[in-house]
């Protein structure tokens, strides 16, 4: 399975992980979260396999986060309405998102993201 680095190209934290990913010689296909946003199958997918809690896939620090009040509207939404709503927006998903045989981790984390190596 080829490692995927999902990111918005504009973000500075996916450009440090993308440049981590180089310095340290890992082979990645490039996928844009904006123009090639995760399906509602992809996220209930990676959600699984990454064992993480669905709080933990939104981009809390975002603008249409916090335009769309979703600190409070989340705790009232299911989790197939949450999946839902992050395919609708790429921007809502927390990025940068590194999929590979070894695991599925959201944002940027060097310690975590030595696993992949």
């Amino acid at each position: 399975m080829p490692t995927i680095f999902i990111e918005y190209p504009k973000c500075s934290t996916c450009k440090k992980a993308k440049n981590w990913l180089k310095q340290n010689n890992i082979k990645f296909e490039e996928r844009n979260i904006v123009t090639e946003t995760p399906t509602i199958k992809e996220l209930t997918d990676w959600l699984e396999r990454s064992g993480q809690d669905i709080k933990k896939w939104f981009n809390t620090s975002g603008l249409k986060y916090k335009e769309q009040n979703l600190k409070e509207k989340l705790s009232n939404m299911s989790d197939k309405e949450k999946i839902e709503l992050l395919a609708s927006d790429g921007m809502l998903i927390k990025r940068p998102i590194i999929i590979s045989d070894k695991g599925i981790f959201t944002g940027f984390k060097e310690e975590i993201w030595k696993i992949l190596i």
